[in-house]
């Protein structure tokens, strides 16, 4: 496997800061269609919902968001390599028509690690991301030999098909890459995960960043860490140190306080590159939009929180919901701004985020969007 590529070819600080000065301030969410419990309900052919897609897409246009975080998965092109990319291009398409651009990631090393095509299973109820599955599925990441012929032809293909598409924002390689669930079905005791999971993990996205770069996007590549000693690069481990020294842009994940938030920005500032935080707010740790965002605008971090519409995924839910599944609705939502209905969970956030994205002259409203987008 190639590795060496990922090193030679890392954007420039001047040409990576040039780049975010185009940019308007990037505020978006990750993005699940609320009847999608996984990436690959959402992107197999049975399951694409277009219309279901460009309504809710409409709401996040309606706040003023302007991008969003997208999960691929490997098993959705390799099941249907023209269906998929034709599937990618008409939502790109929706995207643009709401003026957002989409960061689109690769892998994902998160929640359930054997993803098969076809039906999906139905949620566990009351059990956040019950049914999110891994790219690739525990097998496959252990099984380095046949990455060239199944990973890297799905990377090379879909980044090459897109690399001069101005509606993509930027690629992002693989989500928490060691990432070993501990905090999910860790905790009851199950051993889903490879023992060397951390190595695999660094050898996956040392291997996806050369795919990428083969590719030659013009768009640029990235990947965050979730967690670790940020303070200095040579604190950090080896899979930190590789993600912040070899992606084009900065991107990084945080839950925590606003205090730890502005920490976090702090050590991150010392690398010289534009700032993404491509996951935060999980209200019941203090993450909140009123915490948060007036604290990246400021410092023009880009802000995408976790989840968008309180769906399949069932993210209203915290993560201790796999030790103890919810019978209702919990007294505060972890994520998600929207019902399914598109009523905003709390009125005042909506009105904050209208207010930081300058975008207090609402569109129709959401109860007349729908009458019309229903005829």
């Amino acid at each position: 496997m190639l590795f060496s590529s990922a090193f030679a070819q890392q954007w420039p600080a001047q040409k990576a800061n040039a780049w975010y000065a185009r940019q308007p301030w990037l505020v978006g969410a990750n993005f699940m269609p609320s009847n999608a419990i996984n990436e690959l309900e959402m992107w197999q052919a049975d399951t694409w919902s277009p219309f279901l897609i460009d309504k809710e897409l409409g709401w996040a246009q309606d706040l003023g968001m302007n991008t969003m975080r997208v999960f691929l998965h490997d098993l959705a092109y390799r099941d249907d390599p023209k269906g998929f990319k034709k599937r990618l291009d008409q939502f790109l398409g929706l995207c643009a028509k709401h003026k957002i651009r989409p960061m689109l990631v690769l892998f994902d090393s998160c929640w359930d690690p054997f993803p098969k095509t076809g039906q999906q299973k139905d949620p566990v109820p009351g059990v956040h991301n019950s049914g999110w599955v891994q790219s690739p599925g525990a097998a496959l990441l252990q099984d380095t030999a046949k990455w060239d012929s199944l990973l890297k032809p799905y990377v090379i293909d879909v980044v090459k098909t897109f690399r001069n598409d101005a509606r993509i924002l930027a690629w992002d390689v693989v989500n928490e890459p060691d990432n070993d669930n501990g905090n999910s079905y860790g905790k009851n005791g199950l051993k889903l995960e490879p023992a060397n999971k951390s190595e695999l993990g660094i050898e996956l996205v040392k291997a996806g960043f050369g795919w990428a770069r083969e590719a030659r996007p013009t768009q640029p590549v990235t990947s965050a860490p979730w967690y670790g000693d940020w303070s200095e690069v040579d604190k950090m481990t080896d899979m930190n140190r590789f993600l912040f020294t070899n992606s084009d842009i900065i991107t990084f994940h945080n839950y925590d306080s606003p205090e730890e938030f502005a920490k976090r920005v702090g050590y991150l500032k010392k690398l010289g590159r534009p700032m993404l935080c491509t996951e935060y707010m999980a209200r019941v740790t203090g993450s909140t939009f009123q915490n948060i965002l007036p604290m990246a605008k400021k410092d023009k971090v880009a802000a995408m929180n976790w989840g968008f519409v309180s769906g399949k995924s069932q993210t209203i839910f915290p993560w201790d919901s796999w030790q103890k599944p919810y019978g209702a609705e919990p007294p505060v939502w972890f994520h998600d701004i929207f019902r399914p209905t598109g009523a905003a969970y709390r009125d005042e956030e909506v009105a904050l985020i209208r207010s930081l994205t300058n975008k207090n002259a609402v569109r129709p409203t959401i109860r007349r969007r729908e009458r019309v987008l229903a005829n």
